[in-house]
């Protein structure tokens, strides 16, 4: 009877680990975390605390710092794949997967198709002879020794390889070795585990190889897995669906993705987008689901190459949208809410989202850690929403499908809200006026780095009729701007006073209006 003991590689999400686990174990099947170094112990405390009592889930014996193509992503493996040995004796196969992978068949469906093929699943195509790697480096990656991150310290890495070139320091390939290249996400059988285990055991030549090559982790289990096991029990592929771009980068799936995914000839996908939570939902259902059956069309990889050779407009290099129509769009409304004490706006908008329904975003171009739907990688930082403003705040229309969004700003912001003002969108600005106690402003200057926990008070009490002065600039500098549709509340104001400003910035009725400007607390600091 099969029983997979699944290696399951990790640096973010204890929430989505610790779910990842219990769906899998649920299946009977069994679980081996490793979750890299470098993340938050608490993290890990908390994914250890959740699945202790969790009799399949067991962890690697020591935590590797890990970084993309270096030997401790594959140290980090070997540390698993021993766990799992020796806490899983029933277990047929082992199967590689990482923290952004998914199911796509149900686990019934899973076991049939392992019991029914007995082989190892793990690319292995020749390193030279293949065209597998696309763009970069090829045999530099063996032939020379490196120590540095291509990617964090590409200077040294590079400076690196061309000293060992010019000095004739390239070095021989292992001679009993055909080395082999291919994804890492690979399925391997049991007695495969075990003698690929014994073989680096007794070959310390071939570890200290691969510890000093370039991405070995796809070239180190597919060399040995070749060198160990005969041909006609290895299918050269992967059981877990990814595509590439023509950059090299992962393609990342979506809720409108699941059709498409269950109509391939694999077993797991990755990467699944963080915000797909519908897709997420639907394929967690999924994997514990009996009698189901799949209609196998295959066509995920042609259906991807065929959109991205012409442009997701129509012609392949068309220009990027915000430059064809750089406006948020026609016939939207989008509402600001500006104010310098960003917690106040924050309540305020939590409550027009709750009474309204309306879609809020809180600080979106002044607050790094603002929380975005995923937006194609522009939403990561602050440089790159600043970048294209209104193309941002278009794309948060789309993501709503809403026609009306409301959007947190700092007052200082008034080159922004111009820039919004000119595009054709129906702009309407609430402006929350607070009041600012000495207390309040000492801990702005801290915030902003001003002043310090032990800066003396005379220097503090110097600095403090400027800072008012500059909030108090902040506010005249956006009447100043004259917009029709600006409107103000307060926080000396009653409720039935702020409520006709709300109800006129929402277009809602002053009842609702009223509810929302009566929250507890929204102004306390």
């Amino acid at each position: 009877m099969t029983q997979i003991a699944y290696v399951l590689l990790c640096h973010k999400d204890p929430e989505g680990i610790i779910a990842q686990a219990l769906r899998l174990t649920a299946a009977g099947d069994c679980v081996s975390i490793h979750f890299d170094a470098r993340a938050r112990s608490s993290d890990f405390a908390r994914i250890r605390d959740a699945l202790a009592a969790n009799p399949a889930v067991t962890f690697a014996r020591r935590r590797m710092k890990c970084g993309w193509g270096e030997w401790s992503l594959v140290e980090a493996t070997l540390e698993a794949l021993r766990a799992a040995v020796a806490a899983f004796p029933g277990a047929t196969h082992f199967y590689m997967l990482s923290g952004d992978c998914m199911p796509i068949k149900t686990a019934e469906h899973v076991h049939a198709s392992l019991e029914r093929d007995d082989a190892d699943f793990i690319e292995c195509y020749d390193f030279f002879g293949s065209d597998w790697i696309k763009t970069g480096i090829k045999a530099e990656r063996l032939i020379y020794r490196h120590w540095f991150n291509e990617r964090q310290r590409k200077r040294l890495f590079y400076a690196s390889m061309n000293l060992q070139r010019r000095l004739g320091l390239a070095r021989k390939l292992p001679e009993d070795l055909k080395i082999r290249i291919g994804s890492q996400w690979w399925c391997l059988r049991r007695r495969t585990v075990e003698a690929a285990l014994a073989f680096i055991a007794r070959r310390r030549d071939v570890r200290r190889f691969f510890a000093t090559t370039w991405i070995p982790d796809e070239t180190f289990f597919q060399t040995i897995v070749a060198h160990l096991v005969p041909d006609r029990e290895i299918r050269s592929r992967t059981l877990t669906f990814l595509l590439f771009t023509d950059y090299g980068i992962p393609v990342t799936f979506h809720d409108d993705h699941h059709d498409l995914l269950l109509a391939q000839d694999f077993l797991f996908a990755r990467k699944i987008s963080p915000e797909a939570r519908d897709l997420k939902e639907r394929l967690s259902a999924l994997y514990v689901e009996a009698g189901r059956s799949f209609d196998i069309s295959g066509d995920g990889r042609r259906q991807f190459e065929f959109l991205t050779a012409r442009g997701r407009v129509g012609r392949r290099f068309a220009p990027c949208f915000w430059e064809a129509d750089p406006g948020a769009g026609r016939d939207r409304t989008l509402l600001i809410v500006a104010c310098k004490k960003w917690h106040v706006a924050k309540r305020l908008v939590g409550r027009i989202g709750e009474v309204s329904g309306l879609p809020v975003i809180e600080y979106v171009f002044n607050e790094e850690t603002t929380r975005l739907p995923d937006l194609g990688g522009v939403e990561t930082t602050l440089e790159k929403r600043t970048r294209h403003r209104r193309a941002l705040v278009r794309m948060l229309f789309d993501r709503s499908a809403s026609d009306r969004l409301v959007i947190c700003v700092d007052p200082a912001s008034t080159d922004l809200i111009l820039d919004l003002v000119g595009d054709r969108t129906e702009l309407r600005i609430l402006e929350i006026e607070c009041a600012f106690s000495d207390d309040y402003l000492i801990g702005h200057a801290r915030r902003v780095g001003l002043a310090k926990a032990n800066t003396p008070d005379a220097a503090i009490a110097r600095l403090l009729p400027t800072i008012r002065y500059d909030v108090r600039f902040e506010s005249d500098r956006l009447r100043d701007l004259n917009l029709a549709d600006h409107l103000r509340i307060r926080e000396a104001a009653t409720p039935d006073e702020n409520a006709g400003p709300l109800a006129a910035f929402l277009g809602l009725p002053a009842d609702k209006a009223r509810e929302i400007v009566a929250t507890n607390h929204l102004f306390l600091d």
